[in-house]
C-alpha cells in the first residue's frame, strides 16, 4: 500500500513543480504521515521506527543544499515523504539515483544555454563558497525544478528494486 500512496505523491509533484515551481505540503505532508501510519499498522513499533528512520534519512541528505539555497523546502519534504513511506536504505538508494539524475539534467541546461565551459571555469577558480542567496538574480537562469530528478530518480530506483 505504500508504494501506491508514493507513486501518487510522485504523479502530482512532478506535475506541480513542472507547472508551478512548487512542491504541495498538502501532498507532502499527508505522504508523511500514511507512510508513519501505514509502516506502524503493518509492522507495529518496528514499523513506526522504519518510517521515522526514513523520514529523518530524507531530511539529512537534503537539509545542506536547502540551508546554502540551493533547492526549495519542497524538495526536502518530499525526499522526507518518500523517506517515511519506504525507509532509510529506499531513501538512499534513490538518492544515488535522484543525485545522477539531477547532474544530467543540469549537465544538459549548461550545454544547451552554451555556458559549461563558464561554469567549469568558475566552479575550478572560485576560491569561496556561497549560498545561492548571494548570487545575482541572472545566473540563476539555470535553477531547474530538482523535484523532477527526485521522481525521476525514485522512479528508477523502485523499478531496480522491483525487478
Amino acid at each position: 500500500m505504500t508504494i501506491v500512496v508514493l507513486f501518487i505523491a510522485l504523479a502530482i509533484s512532478i506535475f506541480t513543480d513542472i507547472k508551478d515551481r512548487k512542491i504541495l505540503n498538502i501532498v507532502t505532508f499527508p505522504a508523511m504521515i500514511a507512510g508513519l501510519t501505514l509502516n506502524t499498522i503493518t509492522y507495529g513499533w518496528d514499523g513506526f521506527l522504519f518510517s521515522l528512520l526514513g523520514l529523518l534519512t530524507g531530511l539529512a541528505l537534503l537539509i545542506i543544499p536547502y540551508a546554502l539555497g540551493g533547492m526549495a523546502a519542497g524538495d526536502v519534504k518530499l525526499l522526507m515523504a518518500i523517506g517515511a513511506l519506504q525507509g532509510a536504505a529506499f531513501t538512499l538508494g534513490s538518492f544515488l539515483y535522484i543525485a545522477i539524475i539531477g547532474g544530467m539534467i543540469a549537465f544538459l541546461i549548461l550545454v544547451k544555454q552554451k555556458e559549461l565551459i563558464c561554469t567549469i571555469r568558475r566552479i575550478l577558480f572560485s576560491a569561496q563558497f556561497r549560498s545561492l542567496d548571494g548570487l545575482n538574480k541572472n545566473e540563476l537562469h539555470h535553477a531547474f525544478p530538482y523535484g523532477v530528478a527526485i521522481v525521476l530518480g525514485t522512479v528508477c530506483y523502485s523499478g531496480v528494486m522491483f525487478l
